[in-house]
């Protein structure tokens, strides 16, 4: 009943508030796993929320990174389905992420090929090189907060030469990178960002006239004037948000007024909700492999946490609560 998903749903968000202020990050202790020396991240009573944040985020990928590469890949997105797609096994599931970065490429409309990209939130940077490799006249800046994701995308693109990555917070791009980008790229990192209209603001601005903004993220519905969540969509998503690091959600309706007030041409919107039904089941099927399960025990609190929001993310979606939203706008030149 819906009485007892909600109580559910509250002491699931008290236990994970509780271990998310908690500090622990085990992760040290299994240097195979983690297969990378990183610095474990503490949370200080004297940060700001938003410090904090950040610093949750950091350290959630940085826990979890090493483990979803190992079972997954180089792509931590969503992968983008075709209708009745039934039956897959993981490589096809691998298949369809990369499926996901060419139907979003396709979707924006890319006036030109772009010569300068930024991908906001790159991870180990599978995106990245997926569209250098896509667009050979192309060179790529991925950016992320974990040391360990831009240590590693740097390590698998080295090959390639048209990547970089840094360790930079997408709240505080930098004035020398105003303008400069014909495509700018965000797969499924809007929803870590605790300030939507600055979060636009910098996508913006970084982009260069005439240039793209490409933004894939998970969103709640559209609400109707006057309307709110209800208390059990509220209370689920407070329980994601304590597991993920996720500040509060926003709609795609509200992206495209962030991006119309900022003078931004020819915004489009799509809902790929049905597109991307088949992955979370997936993901469920491999964390519950026993072998899969005790790796991500070993990864600590943010493993037992990530595992919680699996389920409940493919809830929220059965709820038509969790909408996988896309924008793209163009810049005036």
């Amino acid at each position: 009943s819906q009485a007892m998903l909600h109580r559910f749903l509250w002491r699931a968000t008290f236990l994970s508030v509780a271990t998310a202020w908690s500090g622990w990050r085990p992760l040290s202790r299994f240097p195979r796993l983690a297969r990378r020396s990183v610095a474990v991240v503490e949370l200080s009573p004297m940060m700001s929320e938003d410090a904090k944040l950040k610093a949750g985020i950091a350290g959630f990928y940085t826990s979890l990174t090493p483990l979803w590469e190992l079972v997954w890949g180089e792509h931590l997105h969503h992968g983008y389905y075709e209708p009745n797609a039934k039956g897959l096994d993981l490589e096809a599931h691998k298949a369809a992420q990369v499926t996901m970065i060419d139907a979003v490429l396709d979707w924006t409309e890319l006036a030109s090929q772009p010569r300068t990209v930024i991908d906001i939130g790159c991870g180990i940077g599978g995106a990245s090189r997926h569209i250098a490799r896509r667009f050979p006249g192309s060179r790529v800046t991925g950016i992320t907060l974990s040391p360990l994701q831009a240590s590693r995308a740097t390590e698998l693109s080295a090959d390639l030469g048209r990547c970089d990555f840094l360790v930079q917070d997408a709240l505080d791009l930098p004035s020398s990178w105003d303008d400069k980008h014909d495509l700018v790229w965000s797969l499924e990192s809007g929803e870590h960002m605790p300030q939507k209209p600055k979060f636009v603001d910098n996508l913006v601005r970084t982009c260069a006239p005439g240039g793209k903004v490409a933004l894939v993220t998970w969103c709640h519905r559209d609400l109707r004037p006057g309307e709110q969540l209800t208390r059990l969509e509220r209370s689920l998503l407070a329980v994601i948000n304590a597991c993920y690091y996720l500040p509060r959600w926003c709609s795609v309706a509200d992206y495209e007024k962030l991006f119309a007030e900022r003078g931004m041409r020819h915004i489009r919107r799509a809902d790929w909700t049905d597109n991307i039904a088949p992955f979370w089941p997936a993901v469920i099927k491999t964390a519950v492999n026993p072998r899969n399960t005790l790796r991500l025990l070993r990864t600590g609190i943010d493993g037992v946490k990530s595992a919680v929001a699996m389920v409940l993310m493919v809830v929220g979606y059965k709820m038509g609560l969790i909408k996988f939203g896309l924008v793209a706008a163009t810049k005036p030149e």
